[in-house]
């Protein structure tokens, strides 16, 4: 089995945000949620519990967002 970017899933303080998906994304965010629960048994994850976690390591992983980050003062992370 391949390993999947994320891990388990914190139980963080949320912050609401409503956002509307296609379909198509939900049913992936869906599968996602059951492959992780297996890779990580820690038991099915709910697709609204994906999102930030994916959004997270997608801007930590994005070099170009860092170097911006870096040179013009951007926000941060807790800012």
């Amino acid at each position: 089995m391949a390993k999947l970017k994320l891990g388990v899933i914190a139980d963080d303080r949320p912050v609401k945000l409503m956002v509307e998906l296609p379909a198509s994304i939900h049913r992936d965010l869906v599968a996602y949620g059951q492959a992780l629960a297996r890779e990580t048994g820690q038991g099915a994850v709910e697709p609204a519990k994906l999102i930030a976690p994916m959004l997270q390591r997608f801007m930590a992983t994005d070099r170009a967002f860092a170097k911006l980050r870096r040179g013009s003062g951007v926000a941060g992370k807790g800012e």
